[in-house]
């Protein structure tokens, strides 16, 4: 019964991602005409089948390193994880606060565990904060000196060639990383430790589903709100964040695509003039990412404890 609840909500979960998470990694070339969305779909699912199957190991941290999450008891608190982490995102995406689904993941995954007193390493939660810390700064510092090598060796005829070989590895990197949440709820709930193609298989079109239906509304967000943008701005911002997580993923740390895509935005508006910056835009994205973590943490932990009192 737990296994078919938990698998019912990580579709759930794969459909909210796309939402959230796919339309992001297309809206920063919605200005050039070489990828047209459909086609960027189909690579985003093709690529989030099939890479962790060569890599998962970002997934392995979702289900081993920040708490111990086995047995059936586990997979009721990985359902109570979930489900914080889905209210946080969808209450703040529907006040105008679009946020990152990694960082409630992972707060939801901490506050679950604590919550119902399974194992949680302080450690390793501190480090993958740091480390999604990081993310968007390492991003915006990259696409800073990508911006203006870019000027130096490219026209706007060469800059869809530019475009194509930013969005693959972002797609890489993300399918890499980001990504993996969705398979390390499958994990859990079926109990295997490797990533079968069936499940990445379905999480993957699961995934694209909801990047089909949430691209408007997130590439309105980053596309429009933090900078004005310029098809220069978003191929520099798919480079420098694709770059930044493939690193983190090397470390099994997972971090948010998203917090580094934007960090990237911000990046390559810096370095041609700070005023392309729509700082009160970044302001309100940056304080939803404060909040997501937190918040979501505590929801978790509270109703994991009440469901396991009520339920023990």
């Amino acid at each position: 019964m737990e296994s078919a609840v938990l698998i019912a909500i990580a579709c759930l979960f794969a459909f909210v991602s796309g939402m959230n998470d796919g339309g992001a990694l297309l809206a920063t070339g919605l200005k050039l005409p070489a990828i047209r969305p459909a086609v960027g779909i189909l690579t985003l699912v093709v690529l989030v089948a099939l890479v962790p199957l060569v890599t998962h190991r970002v997934a392995l941290t979702f289900v081993n390193r920040l708490a111990t999450f086995h047995g059936a008891e586990a997979k009721i608190a990985m359902s109570v994880a979930v489900v914080a982490a889905l209210i946080v995102v969808m209450t703040l995406s529907a006040i105008g606060r679009p946020t990152s689904l990694t960082l409630a993941i992972v707060g939801g995954l901490t506050g679950a565990g604590l919550g119902w007193g399974l194992p949680v390493s302080a450690g390793s939660v501190a480090l993958v904060l740091a480390f999604g810390l990081a993310a968007p700064v390492v991003g915006g510092l990259l696409a800073w000196v990508v911006i203006q090598l870019l000027v130096k060796v490219t026209t706007s005829r060469g800059l869809p060639r530019w475009h194509w070989a930013g969005f693959l590895l972002q797609t890489i990197a993300y399918s890499a990383n980001d990504g993996q949440k969705m398979l390390a709820i499958f994990m859990i709930a079926m109990g295997f430790s490797n990533a079968p193609l069936t499940y990445t298989s379905l999480g993957a079109l699961l995934f694209g589903l909801g990047a089909g239906y949430g691209l408007p509304r997130a590439g309105r967000t980053l596309s429009r709100e933090i900078i004005v943008s310029r098809p220069l701005h978003g191929v520099t911002a798919e480079l420098a964040s694709g770059t930044a997580v493939i690193a983190c993923s090397a470390l099994g740390m997972p971090v948010s695509m998203t917090q580094a895509i934007a960090g990237g935005l911000i990046g390559a508006g810096v370095a041609q003039g700070a005023g392309r910056v729509r700082w009160y835009a970044a302001v309100k994205i940056v304080s939803a990412w404060l909040l997501t973590l937190p918040a979501s943490a505590l929801l978790a932990g509270v109703a994991a404890y009440v469901v396991k009192a009520l339920t023990g």
